[in-house]
């Protein structure tokens, strides 16, 4: 076996760090974003494969055991010791001898979520402190702590060491290695490579051990760690002047936490102005409507009776009539297509927050009832019904000679019966539509949560025909109004409602006259479907755009929206279903009913091909749309940072067809031009004039949960892999099953994706070209390095998936917008 001889010193033990306020502090961090956010730029001078094949091992065990720790950063030592004392009372309380088992070790030292790994850990810490039996007292367990808290980089290589040496005599073999990576990927969540935990074993070892010994020492792996790089004058070069120019952005461009309140106001100002002028407009608009109306009523005999109560109603009323119209505008999807697509309007007013929009007036209509019914019903009412003949005498022309008595007399009339039905069937509506309700987030009981989910909210909106037919039946009888013309509620709604009337017969009938043919399906054991469906003619849309897809044979009258995951040069239509509610769900096991299994009996994706023909007589797929969304924005930036996740990636993954496509197509233009029209006239050119691709950069992040993720938009990742020569998309997967890079639970996993990647060009958790990391992103250095490379640019940022990732990334994109100018866009269905 190999050897070389290493220092007394060993592993250097982690520096020190200097104070928070010194400016080698401010440089140290500095330098350690930029060791994350740029990949190292050394070239190997070696010739032989021998260095080669030594450099290339050294590079992918740093990568892994960097950091190597068992616990989280800031959680350890002293500090994280009275978390973990409770956690042990918390423990044993229940237990006769006070002693904390086996079992319940990996969520007392906070590896909750990790229980196996915690179990190898427990009986590599008992053998070393020579511990028989399945449990420790208190004292053991501060023992054990101490270690695996350890701030000394050999002890922790050793403790890792000692994990893959089962037997303990000091050697691990191929077996050992075989058996912590199969323990490793079950911790991890990644059946994959669990599966092949032997296969995998054997590569780290033809790694590890080149000379074919049969095991590998700790030794090895030390001395791999302490071997300087190969880096060439050039890198450190570059390296340096990378540092200098991070130090300056961090200086001349200050963060959120930064800034004065002023300039915190102006970046606020200057990113939300579109929102901000049309919130005070309409907000102006109600205020003008409710000041009209109660100062009309303050001159009117009404107010004798029953004073600023009726002012107060009919300013409540006003403003009612107006949202009860306005509101509709917002889900004209078509109109705001055609808006989107055909006029510069989505620069000046917020198209992307229509739906946001919807909402807010949905909130001002639900004020606007409390004001209106609530004024009515504990003012002016009990007013009228306990007012003197006299103060009664110039009302009974609205009430009539006979002087009401009671509340009944109100609530059984016209007016009363329209008002009470109004109010319980917008209740109904808006309960249904909160994010508890249409999410079920709620843990109701079986016969209730019928009332939960999409189909309740989608079933219970649709009550608004109704609404609207008893408004305007409200608003003829009115109390206090005889005069026609002074009867505006179906003036204020009649174009809106004759509006979205139209675009939901547009909706019917571009439907049924536009057939979709399935061409091929494929259902993932993620319970994800993919369906590819035949373009209809004159289908024309934009990548970010969606669909509604209705499946007859799964419910005749929902629709539910996706995103289109091909590109508009593509001959074809397809989107991703993940399941996610009722509808989705029956729809996946309908087709996996349909689908026959993998003929090599795997993991893989059922699928079958229904364009070779000799498929069953299943209903068709009705589809709608297409419909504009935030993400079709993305040509008009020079960069953008497209952000997906789980199946939020599909509107994200539809632009990243989108730009392989016109690369190519801008390369077939180029030809073309630079090609003589004829023999003749050898110099002269095709004076074609082609408007060029706005977009040169595009980093993609996609962050999933699951290993069998990665497979849905495999032959788009492996696509841009291979067609993208001049790097203009960056793919990055995350996949957060995995913990994050520096984790022992993750270091032989890191390990054999730097060896498997090297070997065959393939990594082996996403089963891409493209090399997946672990955790989350660092999204401050995720835009500092943005912000770094393109000081001067417009870039747009678009996001889909987690309300609590969007707020992180908005904030993020405030922050770090000075020379460079981030503009957020979140897609809204």
């Amino acid at each position: 076996m190999r050897r070389i001889d290493v220092g007394s010193g060993g592993a250097a033990e982690e520096e020190k760090k200097p104070s928070h306020g010194s400016s080698t502090s401010g440089m140290k961090s500095a330098a350690e974003e930029l060791d994350h956010g740029f990949p190292s730029l050394s070239v190997s001078g070696q010739s032989s494969s021998t260095a080669r094949h030594l450099d290339r091992t050294k590079s992918a065990v740093t990568h892994a055991l960097k950091g190597l720790k068992f616990i989280k950063t800031g959680t350890g030592g002293a500090a994280g010791w009275p978390a973990v004392d409770r956690r042990f009372y918390e423990l044993t309380a229940s237990t006769t001898d006070g002693r904390l088992p086996l079992s319940s070790f990996g969520e007392c030292i906070g590896m909750k979520d990790s229980k196996e790994f915690a179990r190898e850990l427990f009986h590599v810490l008992a053998r070393r402190h020579n511990i028989t039996g399945d449990s420790i007292d208190k004292d053991q367990l501060k023992s054990f702590w101490e270690d695996i808290s350890d701030q000394s980089f050999d002890s922790r290589l050793q403790i890792f060491f000692d994990m893959m040496d089962k037997n303990g005599d000091g050697k691990v073999t191929e077996e050992e290695v075989g058996m912590i990576l199969g323990l490793s990927a079950s911790t991890n969540k990644l059946s994959n490579i669990q599966k092949k935990a032997n296969e995998y074993a054997a590569l780290i070892m033809e790694e590890l051990d080149p000379d074919k010994d049969g095991c590998i020492l700790v030794q090895d792996l030390k001395t791999l760690l302490l071997q300087e790089p190969n880096e060439s004058a050039g890198s450190v070069g570059d390296g340096t002047q990378k540092m200098s120019q991070l130090l300056s952005h961090k200086l001349n461009h200050p963060t959120g936490q930064e800034r004065s309140w002023y300039q915190k106001t102006k970046h606020f100002v200057m990113d939300n102005w579109p929102q901000i002028w049309v919130l005070t407009l309409w907000l102006g608009i109600l205020i003008g409507l409710f000041t009209y109306k109660f100062v009309q009523y303050r001159h009117k005999a009404a107010y004798e009776v029953m004073g600023y109560c009726v002012c107060t109603a009919k300013g409540a009323a006003e403003t009612l009539k107006f949202n009860m119209a306005l509101i509709l505008l917002p889900v004209c999807r078509n109109t705001i297509t055609w808006l989107r697509n055909k006029t510069k309007l989505g620069v000046v007013v917020p198209l992307d927050h229509n739906i946001n929009f919807h909402k807010v007036i949905a909130m001002a209509i639900a004020i606007g009832v409390a004001l209106h019914g609530g004024a009515h019903l504990t003012c002016d009412f009990p007013r009228l019904i306990h007012a003197t003949k006299e103060k009664y005498k110039p009302m009974e022309d609205y009430f009539g000679q006979e002087q009401p008595s009671n509340y009944w007399w109100f609530l059984k009339g016209v007016e009363g019966v329209t008002g009470i039905i109004m109010v319980i069937l917008m209740a109904i509506a808006f309960t249904l539509a909160t994010p508890s309700f249409r999410q079920n987030k709620l843990n109701l009981p079986v016969t209730l949560k019928k009332l939960t989910g999409f189909n309740a909210f989608w079933y219970s909106h649709h009550l608004f025909v109704i609404v609207y037919t008893l408004l305007i039946v409200h608003g003829v009888h009115l109390y206090l109004t005889k005069e026609w013309y002074n009867k505006t509620t179906w003036m204020y709604v009649a174009v809106p409602v004759a509006l979205y009337a139209c675009e939901r017969l547009i909706r019917t009938f571009r439907s049924t006259t536009r057939p979709v043919d399935i061409l091929k399906v494929s259902v993932y054991p993620e319970r994800l479907l993919t369906l590819r469906m035949s373009k209809p003619q004159g289908f024309n849309y934009r990548s970010g755009q969606y669909i509604f897809v209705k499946y007859s044979a799964v419910s005749p009258f929902e629709w539910h929206p996706f995103s289109i995951t091909s590109s508009p040069a593509e001959d074809y239509l397809s989107v991703h279903i993940r399941a996610l509610g009722d509808w989705t769900g029956r729809l996946i096991t309908v087709f996996s009913e349909i689908c026959p299994a993998p003929t090599d009996g795997g993991t893989g994706p059922r699928s079958m091909d229904f364009s070779r023909g000799n498929f069953p007589n299943i209903p068709k797929i009705m589809i709608d749309g297409p419909y504009g969304a935030p993400a079709q924005e993305y040509m008009n930036y020079d960069v953008v940072l497209l952000v997906g996740q789980g199946i939020g990636a599909t509107p994200m993954i539809s632009i990243v067809r989108d730009i392989i496509n016109n690369m190519e197509e801008e390369k077939d233009i180029q030809v073309r031009v630079e090609t003589p029209q004829n023999a003749d006239d050898g110099n002269r050119k095709n004076s074609t004039t082609v408007k060029p691709f706005k977009t040169k950069k595009a980093y993609y992040y996609w962050v999933t949960r699951e290993q069998g993720s990665f497979e849905w938009f495999k032959g788009i990742m492996n696509e841009v892999a291979e067609m993208d020569k001049k790097g203009v998309i960056e793919l990055h997967n995350y996949c957060t099953s995995v913990s994050e890079e520096g984790d022992a639970r993750s270091a032989l996993i890191t390990m054999l994706q730097s060896f498997y990647h090297n070997k065959k060009g393939e990594d082996v958790v996403s089963g891409t070209k493209v090399k997946s990391q672990f955790g989350r992103p660092n999204w401050k250095l995720v835009f500092e390095n943005i912000a770094l490379r393109h000081p001067h640019d417009r870039v747009g940022v678009f996001f889909c998936g987690d309300p609590r990732l969007c707020k992180e990334l908005q904030k993020r994109a405030s922050d770090f917008s000075g020379g460079v100018k981030f503009e957020f866009h979140k897609e809204n269905f």
